[in-house]
């Protein structure tokens, strides 16, 4: 599904790009060409066509008149361009100085999600005051919607692209946007070589464990959540920096009490440790729905939060102020993430930004 930005709120639409409310009758091909796995060059439009890189950049400028290049000279170049699938590659373009005044969006189920879509809020306040308007598209993801999107971006010549995903995660990113000016947004390159911004996860743990600390909670600490797939950096990152901040004080966590990141899972596997026996004097939920289902299981074994167990969790959602008490929860700050991203994209900045997450203290500790 594709999705677009309004200036006050999301709007579900059909297949099509929207850009803040102005709608377009272009649909994308349900049969977009997979990109190639080598990007195509000018050198082999001109070779398939028979003519030198010159004429071939001269046709494809539109400035076959003004050279008196020949009909079927241009007709060649021009077939062989649409036949190898040639896009000019557009990175070392400055967008202060060669520009659409468009940037391309594309995410995975960040549009429409709850939380998230402030990362969209936060990359159209950017987009705006650098005199842009943010297209966006949502792939759902799935890889043929992907990449239709892309190619419909392209072909619109977006000034370039901020590809993003809802989880913190390391992506294999497709090898089109290798070939224009892209920018990664809570997520990072496996291979290494694109810019982008991500919640610094690992400080981010740091201070989740340092909360805990300094309310003398050091031992019986359990972990709520799950392992999650090994691309997924959030998970892995945050449970690093809980283990090492944990270290410097000389203690470690308890254990895990392994539940899928829902409520109603958190509850059944706290209820099911409680049940059991267990004892935590503290938990770290790896995000703040698990507190909640944590919270209901306390409740029912007569257990007081922070009295009896404390508890810190991650997001800084709603959720959290609406907790009683309040949970303690270290923020992603998903505005600035998507307002660094464009940001970072206008002005062509390179190399990965780690962003602070901030603790936004409750009541739970």
């Amino acid at each position: 599904m594709w999705e677009a930005l309004s200036s006050n709120e999301m709007v579900s639409a059909p297949p099509r790009l929207e850009a803040f409310g102005r709608r377009t009758n272009r649909r994308a091909g349900e049969e977009s060409a997979l990109p190639h796995t080598k990007r195509v060059t000018l050198s082999d439009v001109a070779a398939m066509a028979g003519v030198s890189v010159t004429t071939a950049s001269y046709i494809l400028n539109g400035r076959s008149a003004e050279m008196r290049i020949s009909g079927d000279a241009e007709h060649r170049v021009r077939s062989a361009a649409e036949r190898l699938s040639y896009r000019p590659n557009r990175n070392a373009r400055s967008l202060r100085t060669e520009t659409t005044a468009t940037i391309g969006m594309i995410s995975d189920h960040v549009a429409s999600g709850p939380y998230a879509s402030a990362m969209v809020s936060g990359a159209s306040a950017a987009a705006r005051a650098g005199d842009h308007v943010l297209i966006i598209g949502e792939t759902e993801g799935d890889p043929i919607i992907e990449a239709a999107l892309i190619e419909e971006m392209l072909d619109r010549r977006v000034d370039g692209i901020v590809y993003v995903t809802l989880a913190t995660t390391q992506v294999a990113v497709p090898a089109q946007l290798r070939e224009t000016r892209t920018v990664l947004l809570n997520c990072v390159d496996v291979e290494g070589t694109l810019p982008g911004v991500v919640p610094d996860e690992y400080r981010g743990g740091r201070t989740a464990a340092a909360a805990l600390l300094a309310a003398g909670r050091s031992e019986r600490v359990f972990l709520v959540g799950e392992e999650a797939a090994p691309e997924v950096i959030a998970e892995r990152e945050r449970l690093r920096g809980i283990t090492d901040e944990l270290a410097s004080a000389g203690t470690a966590l308890a254990g895990t009490i392994s539940c899928r990141w829902s409520v109603t899972d958190a509850y059944a596997a706290m209820m099911s440790f409680l049940d059991s026996g267990g004892s935590a004097s503290a938990v770290v939920c790896l995000n703040d729905r698990i507190a909640m289902g944590a919270y209901e299981a306390f409740a029912e074994h007569g257990l007081v939060v922070p009295g009896d167990v404390s508890a810190v969790a991650f997001d800084g959602s709603e959720l959290a102020t609406w907790l009683r008490p309040a949970l303690t929860s270290v923020a992603i700050p998903y505005a600035e993430l998507g307002s660094v991203a464009v940001e970072m994209l206008l002005d062509g900045t390179g190399g990965v930004r780690r962003l602070p997450m901030p603790l936004l203290a409750g009541a739970s500790v």
